[in-house]
Parts: structure tokens; C-alpha cells; sequence
């Protein structure tokens, strides 16, 4: 991985072993007895996240909803391989996670995006650093670039776009090498309501056109039940699951703003919440704690 890309894939576009669209049976996600312990500044340990178990079949959009501090981003974290586990283990495809995982992408939340690269030059870093030959990693880029309705801008930088401009350069550079595996850590959660609409919107769009199964972090239960096969909810701090919840909602889905008024959705939405609403608190009371 290069420091602060927004991607990583080990495998090129031009070798794909799958096609576009279907789900591969080596982006099956196993989370098995997880734990994760940290020592604090002060030499304690603090433990993040305690025996969390959790499958996500291939081609599966799953959200992970939790309070803050319960350890869904140290989750995504052993499933990339940037982390390790203290006890317990991920697996994908069948294999043990030890070091980078193959065929992920993975995006931030803030913007991982190279400020001294042009937008062209940002969303074509994955497909050359994986030796495709230059002149198709541009094509793929210009490609990548229309289809997040960017065409136009190849040649300006990161800081002459708006915030949403930026997340979706960040989209087409996860997405140019088709990953098997895509991580998403609360991605559109700096966003205005209007942007984040849209981009949740061309979201479902392109995941129905790849099919990659999705982990997905976010504190926004609209989001989570509008995107998602299935809602894992995680408790307060030390983060294990606590529910899940299968969304029935038919796909494709369509325009996220008029999905949300649809009655099961917001039966969904309303169940969700039942079961998140009392981690909140708690894990309010356990940072208050902290901080005195």
C-alpha cells in the first residue's frame, strides 16, 4: 500500500480472474472470535473490540452501526490486514488474514487523496503501481472518471474540488481495479445532506455493476438500511455484535431520498434503532468516565 492511498489491489485489471458483476467465492468475509486489545498511553490495556464474530457472503453489502468508540473501524482494520488481532481471526475466501489482504480497496474518511496529483493521476495510481501498462491505466481512469460524472476535470487537484468532488475521485480510485473486497470507513460522513443523497445514490449504482461484498462503517442509519443487505449492530465499547438485521429491501433500489419514504424502510430504520438506542448512551457514560 502507498501512504495515504486511498486503494490497494494485488491483482490488475487486465487479470481478473472474474468478470465484472459476480460475486466471487474468494470475497467471503469470516470474523471468528475477534479481539483486538490496545495499551494506553499510560501502559493499560484497553480493549477495543471482544469476541466479534460475523459473515458476510460474497457480493453482500453489509453496514456496521455502532455508538461511537465500539471498534468498528478497528474491525475494518484486521479484515484489510493492517492490523492484527490479539486473539480470534478473520478469513477471506477460506484463508487465514495475515498481512495486506488480496484483492481489497479501501476508503477512508477523510480525504487519501495525493494533493500533488492531478485528478487523472490520483485514480490511475492502482492500476500502474499493479503494472498496467500506462496508457490503459489512463484509459481506465478517463473511464472511471465519466462514470462518477467527473469528465472534465482530469487535470484539476484536489483542492480546487468541493468536498463531494473529492469523495468521488476517492470512489473511482477504489473502484478502477474491481475489488473483490470493498472497505468503506464512514465515507460520505463529512458531507452535506444533498451530496451525501447522491453520492449513496451512485453508490448502489456501481455496486450492482461490480459486486464486490462491502463492509461498510457509518453512524447514519438511513444510510446503513438504504445501502445494505444486512445491519450488524455493534454494543458500547468493547465492541461486540449485537444484532443483525437482514434488509429485504427489493434491488436494485434506486433514488436514495425516495427510497427513505417507503414504508418498509422505515419499518427497518425503526427496528434498527430500537436496538441501537440504549449503546448510545452507555457509551457516552464510558468516555465521560474516561475523560474524568
Amino acid at each position: 500500500m502507498t501512504e495515504r492511498s486511498s486503494t490497494w489491489v494485488t491483482t490488475p485489471p487486465s487479470a481478473r480472474p472474474w468478470p465484472l458483476g459476480v460475486a466471487d467465492d474468494a470475497a467471503r468475509i469470516d470474523i471468528i472470535g475477534l479481539t483486538k486489545r490496545f495499551l494506553t498511553p499510560k501502559g493499560e490495556p484497553f480493549t477495543a473490540i471482544q469476541d466479534v464474530t460475523l459473515a458476510v457472503e460474497p457480493g453482500q453489502f453489509c453496514a456496521i452501526v455502532g455508538p461511537t468508540g465500539c471498534g468498528k473501524s478497528t474491525t475494518l482494520a484486521q479484515v484489510s490486514g493492517l492490523d492484527k488481532p490479539s486473539s480470534g481471526s478473520v478469513q477471506v475466501g477460506g484463508h487465514i488474514v495475515d498481512g495486506i489482504t488480496n484483492g481489497v480497496s479501501y476508503m477512508f474518511q477523510a480525504d487519501a487523496l495525493f494533493p500533488w496529483k492531478s485528478v487523472l493521476q490520483n485514480v490511475l495510481v492502482g492500476p500502474v503501481l499493479l503494472g498496467t501498462p500506462k496508457k490503459q491505466a489512463e484509459s481506465l481512469a478517463k473511464d472511471w472518471l465519466r462514470r462518477v460524472g467527473l469528465s472534465g476535470f482530469e487535470d484539476r487537484y484536489p483542492h480546487q474540488l468541493s468536498g463531494g468532488m473529492r469523495k468521488r475521485v476517492a470512489l473511482a480510485a477504489a473502484l478502477i481495479n474491481n475489488p473483490r473486497i470493498l472497505l468503506m470507513d464512514e465515507p460520505f460522513g463529512a458531507l452535506d445532506v444533498q451530496t451525501n443523497a447522491i453520492m449513496q445514490t451512485e453508490l448502489l449504482g456501481l455496486r450492482e455493476e461490480l459486486r464486490p461484498s462491502v463492509l461498510f462503517i457509518t453512524h447514519d442509519l438511513d444510510e446503513a438500511v438504504a445501502l445494505s443487505d444486512r445491519v450488524v449492530i455493534m454494543t458500547s465499547g468493547p465492541g461486540t455484535v449485537k444484532d443483525i438485521f437482514d434488509i429485504d429491501l427489493p434491488r436494485p433500489r434506486g433514488d436514495v431520498p425516495t427510497l427513505r419514504h417507503e414504508q418498509r424502510f422505515i419499518e427497518l430504520q425503526t427496528q434498527i434503532w430500537e436496538s441501537l438506542r440504549d449503546e448510545v448512551p452507555r457509551a457516552y457514560e464510558r468516555t465521560a468516565g474516561v475523560a474524568a
